[in-house]
């Protein structure tokens, strides 16, 4: 199994998708996404994440989901909301806190016969230049899905 990483710049920010196929049924990853819990899983370790609320794990439209973090050794922290929930297809979370101008990740989920393509599209600006952005947030933000889809690929392996 493998991710696909595409990259755009737009007129008011940038564009990352991401897109890998697991081997598993819909319901059965929408339902590991659906646990706040495993974000914690998902992030890379050296990004010292940290899920701050008791009771991450039910999700819903206006949820917030609060953690710090560090990146490149800068402490911050990041307050998620969920501003669409619609299992097991799809939802989408918004910073409302935290490093980005702004943050909106869409998280697709599509049935492939008895597998599910995993899709991502996060939708980011943040107050530097491009090239900043192409030679640190980027390789960043790829380097980071990259890390997931190891961790998804030991969580979903071939039958």
């Amino acid at each position: 199994m493998a991710i696909n990483f595409a990259n755009e710049s737009t007129g008011d920010g940038y564009i990352l998708r991401a897109e890998q196929v697991l081997p598993r049924p819909c319901e059965e990853v929408f339902s590991f996404f659906a646990d706040a819990r495993n974000l914690q899983k998902l992030t890379p370790p050296w990004l010292h994440f940290r899920i701050l609320d008791e009771h991450p794990e039910e999700m819903f439209v206006g949820k917030y989901i609060n953690y710090r973090l560090r990146l490149r050794g800068m402490p911050m922290r990041w307050r998620s909301e969920i501003s669409k929930w619609d299992p097991p297809h799809s939802f989408v979370d918004e910073q409302r806190i935290g490093p980005y101008k702004w943050w909106h990740h869409t998280h697709e989920f599509e049935a492939s016969g008895s597998s599910t393509i995993v899709r991502d599209i996060v939708r980011y600006d943040f107050l530097f230049s491009r090239f900043l952005n192409k030679v640190l947030v980027q390789p960043d933000l790829e380097r980071i899905f990259g890390y997931r889809a190891s961790i998804l690929e030991q969580e979903f392996p071939q039958r």
